[in-house]
């Protein structure tokens, strides 16, 4: 079977983590616990990755990829059963930083790379459309930073420094996760 032909993503590989996650005692100042969700965001960058690479290849048409991108958003971000509270709030920022990966994957297979900025130059103008509140434009922004990684521009994470923490650095985070995708796409397993 080739690899367009399995599953990029499948809700039970996800429910997989969902359920590790309730079972440790996550502490997000705790480097075990960081790494573990670091490990799930890093685990879907690396399913979109292969997505958005085996579009390239020509090994799968743009309509399967984007069928296949919209069918592992809508996996990941689900609301999840979760009843921790601390839990959920650490999950949803995994997700928060993975919707950029998705629009960002979504609009390079369905549009090409966004050529008229620079990744940095992208999520500056992101940090001010989410500094106005129009978070439409900065999340766009952010997926144009987007396709420009994918097409193999670098990012480098100092951009984020003097950016006020919010959506743009948590997109930025999920970006810098498909950027090691795309560079090592090796399987991490959700039973480590």
């Amino acid at each position: 079977m080739s690899s367009a032909e399995e599953e990029a993503y499948s809700e039970e590989r996800w429910q997989n983590w969902l359920s590790r996650l309730e079972d440790e005692e996550l502490d997000p100042e705790d480097e075990d616990s960081a790494r573990l969700l670091l490990n799930l965001q890093d685990d879907v960058a690396i399913a979109v990755a292969k997505i958005v690479t085996d579009y390239d290849d020509d090994e799968i048409e743009q309509e399967d990829a984007l069928e296949e991108l919209a069918d592992i958003r809508e996996v990941v971000l689900a609301e999840p059963d979760i009843e921790d509270e601390e839990t959920l709030m650490l999950v949803d920022g995994v997700q928060t930083s993975l919707v950029a990966v998705f629009y960002s994957a979504e609009q390079y297979v369905g549009d090409g790379v966004a050529d008229e900025a620079s990744v940095e130059e992208y999520v500056q103008a992101a940090a001010g459309a989410e500094a106005d509140e129009d978070f439409d434009r900065a999340l766009g922004l952010a997926a144009c930073a987007g396709t420009r990684i994918i097409d193999g521009d670098d990012l480098d994470m100092s951009v984020t420094e003097d950016l006020e923490y919010g959506l743009v650095t948590e997109w930025v985070n999920g970006l810098d996760s498909l950027q090691s995708a795309l560079a090592q796409p090796e399987v991490i397993e959700d039973d480590e």
